[in-house]
């Protein structure tokens, strides 16, 4: 596990972690005096471990994500702290998914009595990384990905059905979505549309699906592209990942990312995971990246005293109206 700093780092938010971090959100104001935001894009469902298995494995079922705080005193109530942040405009939620778990191939693995995998299952966990693992397999995490060999879900459905969730859940439809490990079809592009989806979030280069060992095909966006549903591409073009990429170039980088958007007169959309904030697992992980957080807005507000900080979804509305 230590070669992966997911497995090493990422847990379910707390409160506590939540509050630390919007108090380093607040802790700045763009120039027209609103507070820096996160747009928090929102794996929407989980696994239900227990009907899973009392089905031995034969069918799959799910849970939202607000059933899975529950199962934990630790974050039981960490969806009013999430409510609260909406609330203070510092996190919106958007549409990451139905599940962050492609639960074609994890399935047929779990029937298929992979050891590893099992395990996993006991411990009420899915993500065991591909790049560690001892099986010859695809990504567990990249959700949407698969081709006619490997499919036995609908990616499109589940995505259609991610929206519902969310729309249940929050109370509102999410105007943009961006996809697990920025890997979709444009089957799930039309499923999104319908849902009233918008805007597509992702990078520069789109991972089209296929089945394992099959060579990937690859589309490219540019910020601002519409597609044939009138959506709006909107790619990131920062990273502030300083738990994956290494602390100590993790400010100055990020901010040479953002002088180069601002030069070709784009606006700065910065990546960065929950991985970063989250420290119950390492103590360390979260305090010293909120010290480096605090400091990048720090900076740019020093840099760029005019820069105005905005969320996913107003950005998007600001484009497609321009």
């Amino acid at each position: 596990m230590e070669k992966c700093k997911y497995m090493m780092n990422d847990a379910l938010e707390t409160p506590e972690e939540l509050f630390k971090l919007y108090e380093v959100l607040q802790s700045v104001t763009d120039s027209k005096g609103r507070p820096a935001c996160f747009t928090a894009n929102t794996i929407v469902a989980n696994p239900d471990f227990e009907r899973i298995k009392e089905s031995n494995y034969k069918n799959y079922f799910y849970e939202p994500f607000t059933k899975t705080y529950l199962r934990t005193k630790e974050t039981e109530n960490s969806f009013a702290a999430f409510q609260e942040g909406m609330a203070q405009r510092l996190f919106q939620p958007q549409l990451h998914g139905r599940e962050h778990v492609n639960i074609s191939r994890w399935m047929r693995d779990l029937q298929n009595e992979v050891e590893e995998t099992r395990l996993g299952f006991d411990y009420s966990m899915t993500g065991i990384s591909a790049h560690i693992t001892n099986t010859h397999r695809g990504s567990y995490q990249s959700a949407l990905d698969g081709g006619v060999d490997e499919l036995m879900y609908d990616p499109a459905a589940i995505s259609a059905e991610g929206a519902q969730v969310f729309e249940k859940v929050f109370g509102f439809p999410s105007v943009s979505f961006i996809a697990p490990n920025y890997v979709w079809s444009k089957q799930v592009e039309e499923a999104m549309h319908k849902a009233g989806v918008k805007y597509l979030q992702g990078t520069t280069t789109q991972r089209l699906p296929s089945d394992f060992g099959e060579k990937r095909g690859l589309k490219r966006h540019y910020l601002g592209q519409k597609n044939r549903n009138g959506q709006y591409y909107l790619n990131r073009n920062a990273s502030f990942e300083p738990t994956l990429d290494g602390r100590s170039n993790a400010v100055a980088n990020c901010m040479k990312q953002i002088r180069r958007s601002f030069l070709w007169g784009k606006p700065a959309m910065i990546s960065t995971h929950r991985v970063n904030y989250i420290d119950r697992l390492n103590i360390e992980n979260g305090e010293k990246n909120r010290v480096l957080l605090r400091q990048l807005l720090s900076d740019i507000t020093r840099r760029w005293p005019q820069v105005e900080f905005m969320t996913t979804d107003e950005l998007g509305s600001l484009i497609s109206e321009s």
